[in-house]
């Protein structure tokens, strides 16, 4: 049997009408497949570092890995890896990636996958970072989702906010960060804030942790400089289904 990999690009609709650029990947042959959607984390997209490497991994042991941009990143599909849309960065939200997230799911339960031997019984989904807090929200309400895994994710967005963001957002509309990377200060603006507020119940991490009952993997590093590893120990001690890697 070949081991090939397959990578093909496609876009979903999301319910706003915004477009969400993904990637599928696969080996031809054999049965249908378990399905893995993968979802980056904050200033980041599918394409940055090892993420592609990861998908063609899961491809060879037998998964269609499916690796999507949520639609307000800020990275356009001509410029995969560069923050080309500030504007759209500026405006996104946690629930838009959630309707992000669910648009993806759709195409999967619809065999909407462009020629992949997608199984949409099988479904998993793996997030890093802030995009690992977006799979527990989703897989929490959702009971196509059949396993979880979290790399480094966070335990909060409602108590993420800092005081001096906050004052920003009051006084002046938007704040702005750094992005290490690239140098970019960028825009987040009040609609982030405003959004989160509003949607607070819904955006509850620990709350859906504590709701999960599929197996979830939540994997992290003691000494991570992003996400301090007791994000993960209060994850994983949310539900007996989470099974801690550190």
């Amino acid at each position: 049997m070949s081991t090939s990999v397959r990578e093909i690009p496609f876009s979903v609709e999301n319910e706003r009408g915004d477009d969400v650029d993904c990637d599928v990947r696969f080996v031809d042959g054999g049965e249908a497949k378990p399905v893995v959607i993968f979802c980056h984390g904050f200033k980041g997209f599918k394409d940055w570092g090892p993420f592609p490497d990861w998908g063609r991994r899961l491809a060879r042991t037998g998964f269609v890995s499916v690796h999507m941009n949520f639609s307000y990143n800020g990275v356009p599909r001509d410029a995969p890896t560069e923050f080309a849309e500030p504007d759209k960065f500026a405006d996104n939200t946690f629930t838009r990636e959630l309707d992000d997230l669910q648009a993806v799911l759709d195409a999967v339960e619809e065999r909407q996958l462009p020629d992949a031997p997608a199984d949409p019984n099988r479904i998993g989904l793996m997030g890093h970072s802030r995009g690992g807090g977006t799979v527990i929200l989703q897989t929490a309400r959702d009971d196509r989702v059949d396993a979880l895994v979290t790399w480094s994710s966070v335990a909060t967005f409602v108590d993420r906010f800092g005081d001096e963001q906050i004052e920003d957002w009051e006084t002046q509309g938007y704040t702005e960060i750094r992005n290490s990377r690239t140098g970019q200060i960028l825009r987040l603006n009040k609609v982030l804030y405003d959004d989160t507020m509003a949607h607070r119940d819904e955006l509850d991490v620990p709350g859906a942790a504590s709701r999960i009952d599929v197996p979830w993997l939540v994997v992290h590093a003691r000494d991570d400089e992003s996400v301090d590893v007791e994000a993960a120990e209060t994850l994983a001690g949310a539900t007996e289904s989470a099974e801690l890697f550190e």
